[in-house]
């Protein structure tokens, strides 16, 4: 029987449905339904997470993350139940399997076209008019725009909200200065566009709906902003226990299981290992790596694919295996007090990957020719769809336009909407309908 104290956290923005005859699931495993068989998440399966799609049959995708990053997410918790049985208090608010996988499954469901290149130019579009952030976006598919309600969206549970809630801030409460647009496209500094790590303004009363159940008191200080140094935008500082999950979990398979896709297609090679992480992660605290880590680094790099695995497998058991609870006393309710994190040379270590691939992947100018190249594209029929809305969007979303602009509501964000939806495919084909004289037809569908 669910106690008191969690039913408003099962709650949905419709209220709390009734169950079809006969069908006994939890409020979660419903949650976790909705989401598989949404059209937006079917879409991950052709959106860029690291290298782009179609560059080869190998590489990861978004869905693929992250069906990873739900894996992951649903050990970490396994991992809690074990290694903190005796928490009463952790285990009464843990998340169950179907909870965080929901939360997980979903984390990524707002990401545009063409990975962070397509985030970035969409909120270079969208600066005057509210910005764009992946995060932001995927809270509004759950909360409002999905296809379950015409008013709510995927209509999902309080508590699936809260976890997808990376940074409970207003989007004018964190963003920073921009610099005056280039009058031409092709000169943007992508550096200079990134968003503010944000919820938009638009969802505030979603936002205020999903935060109700905590005191006022802790909102506050669930809600406060800070300044890192040489950043253009503020942050938010916290963020919920199944969020902090969450995050590991997109940690981890970011570092570890993506760092696989550029060592099978040759982007990573072992002496770039040898010279930049070796260095780092020789120097650790770590029995784990005192005694494994050369026998990690050629499993890694061997042309046998069971060894290459096998090494991926032992990297991300030591980091789930390390997982720690630490409490911040701030916070009353055990949902905002109670947060999983690494401890020092598991964090140092993580983070060396991240950076490592960040450095010898991502930033390498033949990744960022294809980054920039997305980037056009979006701003590009961004820049066409915005300039006659009723005359090139589809009928529907042209209508859904018509209806906003007529309300003196912010239409910018229907097409941000429209643009943020589309896969790496979709929008390629578009643009060449678009632009490409010799290219598109009547008879292919929008």
């Amino acid at each position: 029987m669910t106690s008191a104290l969690h039913l408003p956290w099962q709650e949905r923005q419709s209220g709390v449905a009734q169950s079809r005859i006969n069908d006994h699931r939890t409020p979660y495993q419903r949650d976790r339904a909705r989401i598989i068989h949404s059209a937006a998440f079917r879409r991950l399966q052709s959106k860029t997470q690291i290298l782009a799609i179609r560059q080869n049959d190998y590489s990861r995708t978004r869905l693929t993350h992250s069906l990873e990053v739900s894996q992951i997410g649903s050990g970490i918790v396994h991992q809690l139940k074990y290694a903190f049985a005796e928490h009463s208090e952790l285990q009464e608010w843990l998340a169950d399997e179907a909870l965080m996988e929901t939360i997980c499954l979903s984390h990524d469901i707002g990401h545009p076209p063409f990975g962070h290149g397509g985030e970035v130019a969409l909120n270079f579009m969208m600066a005057e008019h509210g910005g764009f952030e992946g995060n932001g976006q995927s809270l509004r598919i759950l909360g409002k725009r999905g296809s379950y309600s015409p008013t709510y969206g995927m209509d999902i549970t309080r508590r699936s909200l809260l976890g997808v809630l990376k940074y409970p801030v207003l989007h004018n409460s964190v963003v920073g200065k921009y610099p005056n647009k280039p009058a031409n496209f092709r000169q943007i500094k992508a550096s200079n566009w990134t968003p503010p790590k944000c919820v938009y303004e638009e969802e505030s009363q979603l936002l205020e709906w999903i935060l109700s159940p905590f005191t006022k008191d802790d909102r506050n200080e669930l809600q406060k902003i800070t300044q890192k140094t040489n950043k253009q935008h503020l942050y938010s500082s916290h963020s919920s226990l199944d969020t902090s999950i969450m995050d590991l979990a997109d940690d981890i398979a970011y570092g570890v299981h993506d760092l696989e896709d550029a060592i099978v297609l040759g982007m990573v090679t072992k002496s770039l290992w040898e010279e930049h992480l070796n260095p780092v992660l020789s120097q650790l605290d770590s029995d784990f790596l005192e005694t494994q880590l050369i026998t990690l680094k050629d499993n890694l790099f061997s042309k046998q694919s069971h060894l290459r695995k096998d090494a991926i497998g032992q990297l991300v058991s030591w980091f789930i295996t390390s997982c720690q609870i630490e409490e911040n006393h701030n916070f009353k309710h055990p949902l905002l007090r109670f947060q999983v994190t690494l401890p020092q040379a598991q964090k140092t270590a993580l983070n060396a990957l991240k950076e490592f691939e960040m450095q010898h992947i991502i930033l390498k100018p033949e990744v960022q020719m294809l980054v920039y190249k997305g980037q056009q594209m979006i701003m590009e029929i961004f820049d066409a769809l915005s300039s006659d809305p009723i005359r090139l969007l589809p009928r529907e979303i042209a209508k859904e336009w018509q209806a906003s602009e007529s309300q003196g509501l912010n239409s910018h964000r229907i097409i941000c909407d429209y643009m943020a939806s589309m896969t790496d495919d979709y929008a390629s084909r578009l643009y060449n309908k678009l632009f490409v004289p010799s290219l598109g037809s009547v008879f292919e569908p929008m």
